[in-house]
C-alpha cells in the first residue's frame, strides 16, 4: 500500500513538474505579439536585401542589403530559437505592410530601385523598428523576449545609422 501511495505521489509531481514548465514556457499575448513583430521585421529585411541585391547596380547598396540578409537573417534564427522555446508558431512571410512595400519596390528600377529601397527598407523600417526594440526592451514581461530585443537593439540602430548616411549619398 505504501509502495501505491509512493508512486502516485512520485506521479503526481512529475505531472505537476510538467504542467509547471509549460506554463513558465508560455508566453502573455503581449510579448508573443513583439516576438512575432521581431521576426516579421527580420523576414521583411531579408526580402527586402534579396531584391535589392537582384536590382540595384550601386556598390554601395548591394553592400547595404548584403548585410541586411545577413544580420537579419541571423536574427531571424535567433528569433526562431526563441519562439521554438516558448511554442510560438511564426509567420513565414512578411506583414501585409512590407509586402506592398515589396510590392512597391519591384517596380521600380536602377537610380529610383535605389533610393526607395534605402528610404524605406532602410531608413523607414530601421528607424521603427529601432523604436519598437526599445520599448520591448522596456515592457516585455519575459527574460527571454527581453534579452532577444536587447540583443537585436544595437545591430538595428547600426543598420539606421548607415541607412541614413546610405539615404544622403544615393542620388
Amino acid at each position: 500500500m505504501k509502495t501505491a501511495h509512493l508512486a502516485s505521489a512520485c506521479i503526481l509531481g512529475a505531472i505537476t513538474q510538467f504542467a509547471a514548465a509549460q506554463t513558465s514556457a508560455a508566453l502573455n499575448k503581449a510579448d508573443e505579439g513583439r516576438l512575432v513583430a521581431i521576426a516579421q521585421a527580420n523576414i521583411a529585411e531579408v526580402a527586402a536585401g534579396k531584391m535589392a541585391l537582384e536590382k540595384s547596380a550601386n556598390a554601395d547598396v548591394k553592400q547595404f542589403a548584403q548585410m541586411m540578409i545577413d544580420d537579419h537573417g541571423k536574427g531571424l534564427d535567433e528569433t526562431r530559437k526563441v519562439a521554438m522555446a516558448k511554442n510560438v508558431t511564426l509567420p513565414t512571410d512578411p506583414d501585409a505592410a512590407h509586402q506592398k512595400m515589396a510590392a512597391d519596390l519591384q517596380k521600380l528600377s536602377g537610380a529610383a530601385f535605389d533610393k526607395a529601397y534605402v528610404s524605406k527598407a532602410g531608413v523607414a523600417d530601421h528607424t521603427k523598428v529601432h523604436a519598437a526594440l526599445k520599448k520591448d526592451i522596456a515592457d516585455s514581461k519575459d527574460a527571454d523576449v527581453k534579452a532577444l530585443a536587447t540583443k537585436l537593439e544595437p545591430t538595428v540602430a547600426h543598420h539606421e545609422d548607415m541607412a541614413k548616411k546610405l539615404n544622403a549619398a544615393v542620388k
